[in-house]
């Protein structure tokens, strides 16, 4: 691999470590990057790739937040923190819808929803759905200050906005299961934090489907490429992160709104008029 097949992967690993947590769509993104950024490897590695490099992006959520995800405690022996444990049997319940339909569902999701029309408009729906609530909760007062408050109903309906965001490309994970979490209820930093956690199952689970359909047989370059993107977007998670939970405590989801709405316009007109 040359040194302009790092530099790629590198700045396709700074994409998504930003875009996966912030609620602004990865895969739109990504399809603007791949209009530009052509890398040197087959279609079928970079189908496996796009999907495989977010294990990095789920290993900074473990590292930043091990010891709320940590289900034991070591004191005198080995505990069970049972309210960790219940809100790891959330995670599952909320993780249920997606992984049924993906599991099911993926070619044919593929086959109808993963182009740049569904991005785009799922883009801007997804925008003006963010200001929407916004204004609609502004002087709403939260129902839910903290994950041990989130019952089993609540994340079961995040779940089903997860599911969403799997059958329509452009949603963002994050930003479905935040507006939903929003909707029903929940604090901005509570239904953040929410769907961090949500993904480590969400993804691992999206990753480990697309290695298993790839396979194991990587050349000496494929896995210098897998492995530099996952580890730039390990480090670039970290930090967007940390940004999107600072800025949240003083900020609404707005800007988010605007920019997805911008964002979705870009793409229309670029494939739309100037492709």
């Amino acid at each position: 691999m040359n040194l302009i097949e790092i530099i790629k992967t590198i700045f396709l690993g700074i994409v998504e470590g930003i875009t996966e947590w912030l609620p602004i769509s990865s895969t739109g993104h990504m399809i603007l990057v791949d209009e530009f950024i052509h890398m040197n490897i087959t279609p079928e590695f970079k189908e496996m790739f796009l999907v495989v490099i977010q294990l990095g992006a789920i290993l900074s959520v473990v590292v930043l937040y091990f010891s709320k995800l940590f289900p034991f405690t070591i004191d005198r022996g080995i505990h069970i923190d049972k309210e960790k444990f219940s809100m790891w049997f959330k995670i599952i319940v909320a993780t249920i819808p997606a992984a049924i339909v993906g599991v099911l569902f993926e070619d044919q999701m593929n086959q109808y929803f993963n182009n740049y029309q569904t991005v785009a408009i799922m883009l801007i729906l997804f925008g003006i759905l963010f200001i929407v609530v916004e204004n609609r909760n502004k002087n709403k007062i939260p129902k839910v200050n903290s994950i041990a408050e989130i019952t089993y109903n609540t994340a079961f309906l995040i779940g089903i906005w997860q599911l969403i965001a799997a059958v329509f490309p452009g949603t963002s994970r994050s930003g479905a299961t935040i507006i939903g979490a929003l909707l029903l209820g929940v604090s901005r930093t509570v239904a953040t934090e929410f769907t961090f956690f949500l993904a480590i199952p969400a993804m691992f689970g999206a990753s480990l489907l697309k290695l298993l359909k790839f396979g194991l047989a990587f050349t000496t370059s494929e896995l210098a490429i897998l492995l530099v993107g996952m580890f730039t977007a390990f480090i670039v998670s970290i930090l967007a992160i940390k940004f999107l939970m600072g800025y949240i405590k003083k900020n609404d989801f707005k800007p988010f709104g605007w920019y997805r709405i911008i964002l979705g316009i870009v793409v229309l007109v670029y494939f739309f008029v100037i492709r």
